[in-house]
């Protein structure tokens, strides 16, 4: 019972795959320009700055792209550009309505790692990066999107060249898998009109009037339409250096093709844990969590994360989190800790919640910086009385009853009478059968007593 298993080896990346001073050094050519431009912010964005931002989203405001412009000999448009991409690679991050330099850029000339985390969080939000045109229908992007990571392993896999035309009939088969698991039939477009690319001129050179199907078979029309959603996915990719595409092929780089077997291993290393959550929804999936370590939990969040759009995790974490279940709610927000910074517009928009507003503040405040031990002092006398609750609320439905007494230890409040008042006052949904789980835990009966009579006060209404 107390064997740990066996530590799995760490796995060796395929054959050919450059090493990673040679991975760090293709990523920093790559956002070059996105690091110019961040640094430039540094230096010349000092704190109380007026104007920088122009929308309370971080964009960059007229004047202060203009400036950039003619500080670092570029059009305002390629600093717009390199802006976008600084944030995406988490170079510069947005908190609330200001951008701060992020750390990666301050380990940006000295540690690998951080390059090749900043590459993968641009490359994990390519469709940001090249915006999908006007006359798409979102909820066809949506699909395309979720069906890429499929692609993207095909891509791998082959190690080499792939035709866009299989590229595309692999798409086709991933969206009819979506669209069945939702229980949807086929449907047409109105509008399947979309910028010619590479595939939309395969498929129109190579087509053939007497081959064409009848007009009743769903499926040409299902390729019209997916026809210029691949070359804007393909386009997309390759405008953050995951691939190339050209001559009707695609092929991933030295950079993408490492990236996808790393996302690869993450989801077999899940398949294979004892957990195995990997194909499960989030709630599902905390559960499944609950009773792992730190480190084996937050491998399985990393694991999970990877096998889906990191926009639909984080509203599936916000969701669970949502839920009555306590401990869920803050294995949710660990969670969503694994994920960073593309988890908080999502953490901010709750923040207003009060079921979810302590746990939100704290993981805003570590975001920012403030030390875990410290984060605590944002939250106010009632709001940690809150989630002193909530945390009780969790540790007497899934813990044992000397947790339940050592968390008794942990409130702010300096006496047990104290510490009653302001139960009693915060109107936590579940107070009652926390305190009533309490004095049954609680080996002193005198103060059992007075937990039990706080909580008939609290039923009563008193």
């Amino acid at each position: 019972m107390n064997q740990r298993p066996a530590r799995r080896p760490a796995p060796r990346p395929p054959e050919g795959t450059p090493a990673p001073a040679e991975l760090a050094r293709m990523a920093r050519s790559g956002l070059a320009g996105a690091a110019r431009v961040a640094h430039w912010a540094d230096a010349a964005l000092g704190p109380g700055s007026d104007g920088a931002t122009a929308d309370g989203k971080a964009t960059l405001s007229e004047a202060t792209a203009e400036r950039a412009a003619g500080d670092l000999g570029l059009t305002a448009a390629q600093v717009r550009a390199d802006w976008d991409t600084a944030r995406l690679a988490g170079l510069v991050e947005v908190h609330g309505e200001t951008a701060r330099p992020g750390w990666r850029l301050r380990a940006w000339d000295r540690d690998d790692s951080a390059v090749l985390r900043g590459w993968v969080a641009l490359f994990d939000a390519w469709s940001l990066a090249h915006p999908e045109p006007a006359e798409f229908e979102a909820a066809a992007v949506a699909e395309v999107v979720s069906a890429m990571p499929q692609v993207l392993s095909f891509l791998q896999l082959s190690a080499g060249p792939v035709p866009v035309e299989q590229l595309l009939d692999l798409l086709r088969q991933r969206v009819t898998e979506l669209r069945t698991e939702r229980c949807e039939v086929p449907y047409e477009t109105e509008n399947g009109s979309g910028s010619a690319g590479p595939v939309a001129a395969l498929r129109s050179a190579d087509a053939d009037p007497a081959d064409r199907a009848p007009a009743e078979d769903p499926a040409p029309a299902e390729g019209a339409e997916l026809a210029p959603l691949l070359d804007w996915s393909l386009h997309a990719l390759a405008s953050v250096g995951a691939l190339t595409c050209g001559d009707a092929q695609a092929t991933l780089t030295p950079l993408g093709s490492w990236a996808v077997w790393v996302k690869l291993e993450q989801i077999c290393v899940a398949a294979q844990s004892p957990a195995g959550n990997i194909e499960v929804a989030a709630e599902e999936m905390l559960r499944g969590c609950a009773q792992l370590r730190p480190n084996a939990a937050r491998a399985e969040y990393r694991a999970w994360l990877a096998a889906r759009p990191v926009g639909s995790a984080v509203g599936e974490l916000v969701d669970a989190a949502r839920g009555e279940d306590a401990l869920l709610r803050g294995l949710a927000f660990e969670a969503l800790r694994v994920v960073g910074a593309p988890a908080e517009p999502d953490v901010r928009a709750v923040v207003e919640e009060p079921t979810l507003r302590p746990y939100a503040l704290l993981w805003l405040a570590e975001h920012d910086g403030v030390d875990p031990e410290d984060a605590h002092e944002v939250l106010t006398r009632e709001e940690a009385t809150w989630l002193w609750v909530d945390t009780a609320a969790a540790v007497a439905d899934h813990g044992e009853a000397p947790m339940l007494v050592r968390h008794l230890e942990s409130a702010l409040q300096p006496t047990v009478p104290a510490l009653l008042d302001e139960v009693r006052a915060v109107g936590h949904p579940r107070t009652v059968q926390v305190l009533v789980a309490l004095a049954a835990a609680h080996p002193d009966p005198a103060l059992a007593k007075a937990v039990r009579r706080a909580a008939f006060q609290v039923h009563t209404g008193g």
